[in-house]
């Protein structure tokens, strides 16, 4: 019944006020007049694109509206118009570096032409909703994703699934730079906390995507562009407070150009919160710091950002029965007292900092090539901490103690595993483009050095223990270079072509995994072609790509794994309109010795994945973003899929079982998600969000209890802006009420023979922000 009213009353707000309709035609210009096709026009919730004559035209209420013109190598065109009667103007745009540093990415971005399934996720769209949350969180809504928060209220540890594929499948990059931890595979955004308020815009590949850097894409690409170069002085300042006593404080500060050429920015954010699951804390900090030099032919851009979390871990879930009565559980920390009294460790957390250094440098040789060159180097260190009840004094190299006659081979004691690491390397692409041809050369080189190690800090039996002994000391090395050849090529009026051929050569030698040191060389050579059709509005794309990858590190721990390698097939269909885009998309993913989850964690809270032979992933994507009028729009996507392991085979307390095709665990066959946008007042908009994932397993056996049930939840983001004329530009109000019909629901858990967690998430909560421009 609540949903019911709940949606009436949506109904109810969405339907209020309509009013008379006018024509805005529009030109856009470059400083010289010369048209430009295929700028990117909005105005309220409308958008459209200019055409080959730079025109356009949108029909609007009456009334004030903001309006924004985007084009790559432009300057952001942003101005209040007014609309009373059919209007008729000339917007002339100026060459920038804001949009300019999107050829720095040139080489690993999909556009229009690319055959494949991507969104491209601007700053704008997560504006309102950046109050504190992780990316993660903030893509939620994004086709085919599925994620998830440790803590319960995404602020802390966050996870993300594309299309079932874990985090570690899914290849992040920031300014074509590689994120992903190059032993785990994995993104943990909890070390780069309210990263999103120096993001320019993202683009999500999902499938293998295009030729990236870094580990391959096995589910999907995420590459991120930090912020481009602003015009003018200016800054921000942003709080946000929610439930859970979550807060976040943030302050950007811009010089705008100096001397026509340079700009500096800068950005400090501190976010902390409790959490939704008992003692589930967050303190992070974070900042980025850019300097740019922008002339006619050359950019150049130095940076340097990072984080530094201290999170309570939160990692162990909690068992059927305690979900039943105490969903916010959290057992980590937990001990027994010299008096029999349950207590909790007040610093059973994971502490660990991140810092990034990258030099980006592009330079327009002439008017057919440009070159891209990139430097990087990443320190990252920190250890968690635990305290651990009656472990064997010997597996931390400490001699039984004798007490009274009596030996000692047990204690309490308090452990930190370390990790501290660096990265470094260089990325380039050389790119030539003249009349129907577009090829780009591109290649990486890079080298990981990782120490792991643990220290006893108290023990209740010292023995003979030393002050920052290490009870073991190993090492993880990765070296990863590739080179790609990419081209695009008209092949007539209606046809393109795109090929895109990879080489990429890996080396890993680690310790402290298994009885022998790991020493592993591999080459993989993943190729990629398809095809474009244009049917003047929409078009018609079709394309294979072939890819595979190595182990990481905890496959190694837990067996003796393999490369898993995957064909990917796609087939799809789009259209853009003024007040319409689609996008309809098939495909058909076929692993050999996929790497999946089996729905275990290891003793540090890492899932355990294993290879499993034959298996496959088929789906269709719908992506459609709807423009009823200039305050109403609707942007919904679903994926309906089949995941399944072909002849998997189990093993249980009987030996090896036969289970024949089961369903690859964590992938759910229904994700849908939708978005309604209304404009209920000039600088007031309202967005419903809601989300529903299906039915899936933790593990790969179909085992009942292994079973996540499937969740609807709705989120309300609410924005409210006023412009001001003396200390501040624009003040903006927001106001994010997540799970507003405040279901109980699990996002993800993990399953094994005998064992079963859960990761409950928060009921109805909220964040609230003021951002106050100048």
């Amino acid at each position: 019944m609540k949903v019911r009213i709940f949606y009436c009353l949506v109904l109810l707000v969405f339907s209020l006020g309509m009013n008379a309709q006018s024509i805005l035609n529009g030109s856009v210009v470059d400083e010289r007049s010369k048209p430009l096709e295929g700028a990117t026009i909005q105005v309220g919730e409308r958008t459209t694109i200019s055409d080959q004559q730079g025109r356009f035209e949108l029909e609007l209420q009456d009334g004030e509206y903001a309006l924004s013109i985007a084009y790559i190598g432009k300057q952001l065109f942003e101005e209040r118009i007014g609309i009373n009667g059919p209007t008729k103007r000339t917007f002339t745009m100026i060459s920038d570096g804001i949009i300019l540093d999107e050829v720095m990415i040139k080489g690993i971005r999909a556009d229009e032409r690319t055959p494949m399934a991507y969104t491209t996720i601007d700053k704008k769209d997560i504006e309102n909703r950046n109050l504190g949350q992780d990316i993660p969180i903030l893509l939620n809504y994004q086709p085919s994703v599925v994620t998830t928060s440790d803590a319960g209220a995404g602020i802390g540890y966050t996870g993300i699934r594309v299309r079932g594929s874990d985090a570690t499948r899914v290849n992040v990059t920031i300014n074509g730079i590689p994120y992903n931890d190059s032993e785990s595979q994995g993104t943990f955004w909890v070390n780069l906390p309210d990263f999103s308020s120096s993001l320019e815009n993202a683009q999500l590949q999902r499938g293998v995507g295009t030729s990236t850097n870094g580990s391959g894409a096995f589910g999907a690409s995420l590459n991120l562009l930090t912020q481009g170069v602003d015009a003018e002085a200016g800054g921000s300042i942003n709080n946000s407070f929610g439930s859970f006593n979550s807060r976040k404080h943030t302050l950007l500060l811009n010089t705008g150009k100096l001397n026509e050429n340079i700009s500096l920015s800068g950005r400090l954010s501190r976010i902390k919160s409790d959490g939704y699951i008992d003692r589930a804390t967050s303190d992070l900090t974070s900042y980025y710091l850019q300097a740019a030099y922008v002339d006619d032919k050359t950019i150049v851009k130095a940076l340097a950002f990072g984080g530094k979390e201290i999170t309570y871990q939160a990692w162990y879930g909690i068992d059927a029965e305690t979900l039943m009565t105490d969903r916010t559980t959290n057992f980590a920390g937990a001990y027994t007292d010299d008096k029999g009294n349950l207590e909790f460790y007040d610093n059973e957390v994971d502490n660990y900092q991140q810092d990034h250094y990258q030099l980006l440098y592009n330079r327009t040789i002439s008017e057919h090539l440009s070159l891209n060159i990139a430097g990087h180097y990443t320190w990252g260190r920190g250890y968690f901490e635990q305290y651990k009840e009656d472990e064997q004094l010997i597996d931390y190299g400490l001699s039984p103690v004798m007490i009274d006659s009596i030996q000692v081979a047990e204690s309490d004691l308090i452990r930190r595993r370390w990790l501290d690491n660096d990265f470094y390397g260089f990325t380039s692409s050389l790119n030539y483009k003249k009349d129907d041809l577009n090829l780009i050369l591109g290649g990486a080189w890079n080298q990981y050095r990782g120490d792991h190690f643990g220290e006893v800090i108290w023990a209740r039996f010292a023995s003979d223990g030393e002050i920052r002994e290490r009870y073991y000391d190993n090492i993880g090395d990765k070296d990863d270079a590739h080179i790609y050849l990419k081209m695009n090529k008209v092949i007539s009026d209606d046809w393109y072509l795109f090929a895109d051929l990879q080489l990429r050569g890996v080396g890993y030698r680690a310790t402290g995994v298994s009885e022998q040191p790991v020493e592993d060389d591999f080459l993989f050579f993943n190729p990629k072609l398809g095809l474009t059709y244009d049917l003047g509005e929409s078009d018609l794309y079709a394309s294979y790509a072939r890819a595979a990858r190595e182990p990481n590190r905890t496959d190694y721990e837990n067996g003796n794994p393999v490369p898993e390698k995957l064909d990917d097939i796609e087939l799809g269909w789009r259209m853009n309109s003024k007040d319409l885009s689609l996008n309809v998309n098939m495909y058909y993913m076929f692993y050999t010795d996929q790497l999946v989850l089996t729905g275990a964690l290891d003793d540090v809270g890492a899932p355990i994945r294993e290879n499993i032979g034959r298996s496959y992933r088929a789906g269709i994507e719908f992506v459609a973003s709807i423009v009823l009028n200039d305050k109403l729009s609707v942007h919904p996507n679903f994926t309906l899929s089949r995941n399944k392991n072909i002849d998997f085979q189990f093993e249980n307390e009987n030996g090896l079982a036969s289970l024949g095709d089961t369903e690859i665990g964590f992938s759910p066959s229904v994700v849908g998600a939708n978005a309604i946008s209304y404009q209920l007042f000039d600088d007031f908009k309202i967005e419903l969000l809601t989300k529903y994932v299906g039915e899936q397993f933790m593990g790969n056996a179909e085992a009942p209890e292994s079973i996540l049930e499937d969740y609807l939840i709705n989120d309300i983001s609410l924005s409210y802006s006023i412009d001001a004329d003396k200390a501040f530009k624009r003040v903006v109000f927001n106001l994010l009420v997540n799970n507003v019909l405040d279901e109980e629901y699990i996002s993800n858990g993990y399953w094994g023979p005998g064992f079963v967690g859960y990761y409950p998430q928060a009921g109805i909560n909220f964040l609230a922000g003021v951002n106050l421009e100048f």
